[in-house]
């Protein structure tokens, strides 16, 4: 059965590339900002290209604050990448401005410490063994970054032996960050999967197999 999913269209995004990415793999993929269309697609993707600040007043300009708490409250997929990853946090702090983010997970997204920035390029990732995200991907695969902002900690605790706890994984430029995240129907990854050729496509495919 065809997985219906919808590319938020909020105005910070390569909403192309990603939309031909997904198509490769046999979704039916949609780019808008229509709130139902939204709720009722299989699976939400949020891109993210750009600063932190404009990027959440885009997504609530369409709402998209609504639909991703919404469709999480639901056990509804959702996937951000890149700074659709970062503002699933709690807070981003850019040039000394605090914005809030979404907060479905606690941490701040701070400027990236390293020689060289912005951080641009492959990089190989670190991810637990049992995780669903990288299924079918080795330890030496490499991943396409281009970001100058990051998350370095992991504050989030689950105390439930029932709760499956995030699966997160890191990567290292300058300094360790959080390269991806997989946490029931929230995933997100601060690299680009649509520009990681057959690696990317494998997480993505991995993606539609839990729509």
């Amino acid at each position: 059965m065809t997985k219906k999913v919808v590319v938020l269209d909020y105005g910070f995004g390569n909403v192309r590339s990603v939309e031909r990415a997904l198509a490769r793999l046999g979704a039916e993929v949609e780019i808008t900002a229509d709130y139902d269309r939204a709720m009722a697609a299989d699976g939400l993707l949020v891109p993210g290209v750009g600063a932190f600040a404009a990027c959440m007043a885009g997504l609530k300009g369409v709402r998209g604050d609504w639909i991703v708490g919404r469709r999480l409250s639901g056990g509804r997929p959702v996937m951000g990448i890149c700074v659709g990853m970062q503002i699933l946090f709690a807070r981003g702090i850019e040039h000394g401005v605090r914005t809030e983010g979404l907060d479905e997970w606690p941490g701040t997204v701070e400027p990236l410490r390293a020689p060289v920035v912005p951080h641009m390029g492959w990089n190989t990732v670190k991810a637990p063994e049992d995780s669903r995200q990288f299924a079918g991907l080795d330890e030496d695969t490499r991943y396409y970054f281009v970001h100058s902002y990051a998350v370095r900690d992991w504050a989030m605790e689950t105390h439930h032996a029932s709760i499956r706890a995030p699966r997160v994984a890191w990567t290292t430029h300058g300094e360790p960050f959080v390269a991806a995240v997989e946490n029931g129907a929230l995933w997100a990854t601060q690299f680009h999967p649509e520009k990681s050729g057959e690696a990317g496509a494998q997480l993505l495919t991995n993606w539609l197999g839990t729509l």
